[in-house]
């Protein structure tokens, strides 16, 4: 691809990633789960017209109308070594904006942070990418190896207009690469003021979206039904809202439980993880939903009438479950939700592990040290999922790399589709030069 444009005016990453990042937030791609995408087609090509303002040449793959993502790769110092993938998704789940304190699409700044939906998930990361790659290509700064950037549509609703399309459909544009980073790892969590983690994703659940159903005997509603599907169904989500799945320690939690056991100078108990939990503040709900298998009910529906007892209950759950232990999940689900219940699966995806090492996680702690000196790289599984399902069908090795120096106070974890989402700026900042050093020591 054409590299040639001149090089603009002498402009450092972080000093334009808060404009890039208050650009994308105010493009609305709010994702509804259904065919539509509004805004996605303009934010790929926002993003587009920023990497073609540095000599890029990217495209824009559109699945269906509206749904829109856009890919460029950059020629490294050395094409022969496999490439890296640095991957994002433009859209965000919606936001109601009388639940916020500044509009969700405005890009506000205030207090330090830029406020908006997608500040944290991900249109930060977004940004960081561009403003490192602009800053880099205008300078003529080739990255040692090749990379490939890819920022996708519909990730929020499980990335079938977005990287599974392009997967399905376009595995050449992924042509040599090995490895990959992308969002929900790489923010901070101080311990100490000697220690401060970074939690670098290693692995992350696996989902299974399914749908419950119980059969009854409709009947009238003054009669008395003792094979009421409301009733029976009601039961069933109960115990399973109410269950609790056993701790199960995959490797990348022992990983991080090790780190920080080690961090904080004792011993964490494997058989005790309250007491382990009631330590990590904000990101203990990161962390604790990654201790075992989860199955939340989400929804429910029956009936149509007040005075109709239905023939059928249903429900929805979001089911979650570890590396490795998918199978025990399901077994579980069905002896606690019983015989009566029908069990249909609407969404499922793998879950994902790789290991803490090799000159990937190294080039992290190097760059992450560079700009922190106490900072620590470490494992940790993510709860959710990304699109990193869908790279890994490639063979590619994904990692969760989106750096972000927190201040402690911040509920991190609670910014995820949460109301008033926000970055720090510094934390933009700091971002852009870590995944600087980053691309210059992978």
């Amino acid at each position: 691809m054409s590299q040639s444009a001149e090089p603009g005016p002498a402009v450092r990453g972080e000093d334009e990633v808060v404009d890039l990042c208050r650009d994308l937030i105010r493009i609305d791609t709010s994702n509804y789960g259904d065919h539509s995408g509004p805004g996605e087609r303009t934010a790929a090509e926002y993003v587009a017209e920023k990497l073609a303002e540095v000599g890029l040449e990217p495209q824009i793959f559109e699945s269906h109308p509206g749904r829109a993502s856009t890919v460029a790769r950059i020629e490294g110092e050395d094409p022969s070594r496999p490439a890296l993938l640095i991957h994002g998704h433009t859209d965000v789940v919606p936001a109601n904006a009388s639940d916020w304190t500044y509009d969700p699409f405005s890009g506000e700044i205030a207090d330090g942070c830029l406020w908006g939906r997608g500040a944290v998930d991900m249109k930060d990361m977004d940004a960081m990418t561009l403003a490192v790659v602009r800053d880099r290509l205008r300078s003529g700064r080739k990255p040692p190896r090749d990379i490939v950037l890819a920022f996708m549509a519909d990730e929020e609703a499980g990335g079938t207009y977005g990287a599974r399309y392009l997967v399905d459909n376009h595995p050449d544009l992924f042509e040599g690469v090995s490895e990959a980073i992308g969002e929900v790892g790489g923010f901070s969590f101080t311990v100490s003021e000697d220690v401060r983690l970074y939690l670098v994703e290693t692995a992350q659940k696996g989902i299974n979206w399914m749908r419950l159903t119980v059969e009854g005997t409709a009947g009238h509603g003054s009669m008395t039904n003792r094979d009421n599907a409301i009733t029976e169904l009601s039961e069933a989500v109960a115990r399973l809202g109410r269950h609790e799945f056993p701790v199960r320690l995959t490797k990348s939690v022992r990983g991080f439980l090790d780190e920080l056991g080690d961090a904080l100078g004792v011993e964490l108990d494997p058989e005790d993880m309250d007491t382990t939990l009631a330590k990590l503040g904000g990101i203990a709900r990161i962390i604790g939903a990654t201790l075992r298998n989860t199955a939340a009910p989400t929804m429910l529906g029956a009936g149509y009438k007040v005075n109709v007892i239905p023939g059928q209950a249903t429900a929805h759950i979001d089911g979650r479950f570890l590396p490795g232990y998918e199978e025990e999940f399901l077994a579980d689900l069905d002896r606690v939700l019983g015989p009566r219940v029908k069990r249909e699966s609407l969404h499922a995806d793998k879950a994902l592990e790789t290991s803490f090492d090799g000159a990937l996680v190294e080039a992290m702690q190097t760059a992450l040290r560079a700009e922190d000196p106490i900072a620590r790289a470490v494992p940790y599984c993510l709860s959710g999922g990304t699109d990193a399902k869908s790279f890994d069908d490639l063979g590619i090795r994904c990692f969760g790399f989106a750096p972000l120096k927190l201040p402690p106070e911040l509920d991190f974890a609670g910014m995820f589709h949460g109301v008033d989402e926000r970055v720090p700026v510094d934390g933009l900042k700091f971002g852009v030069r870590v995944l600087d050093r980053f691309i210059d020591a992978c």
